[in-house]
């Protein structure tokens, strides 16, 4: 594990401190959390942007796939 020191403005860490203490954690674990949240945040983002640049161009095949499904739909 790495050890990573963070300066904070007073008010921030006292903040911190609160919440920490009503979750019943400490500071460090919630920056544990925030880190995690923000690599999971990231690669929701990678896989999105992949995903984006794979469907480029297509639109109009969706468009016309969607409006096939709908017109299936409505035969029932």
């Amino acid at each position: 594990m790495t050890s990573v020191t963070v300066r904070l403005p007073d008010e921030t860490y006292r903040r911190l401190d609160e919440i920490a203490r009503v979750r019943g954690t400490s500071i460090d674990r919630l920056f544990d959390e925030m880190a995690a949240l923000m690599v999971a945040e990231s690669d929701a983002e990678a896989r999105f942007r992949t995903r984006a640049r794979r469907g480029q161009g297509k639109a109009e095949r969706g468009l016309g796939l969607l409006s096939q499904a709908a017109g299936q739909r409505g035969e029932d």
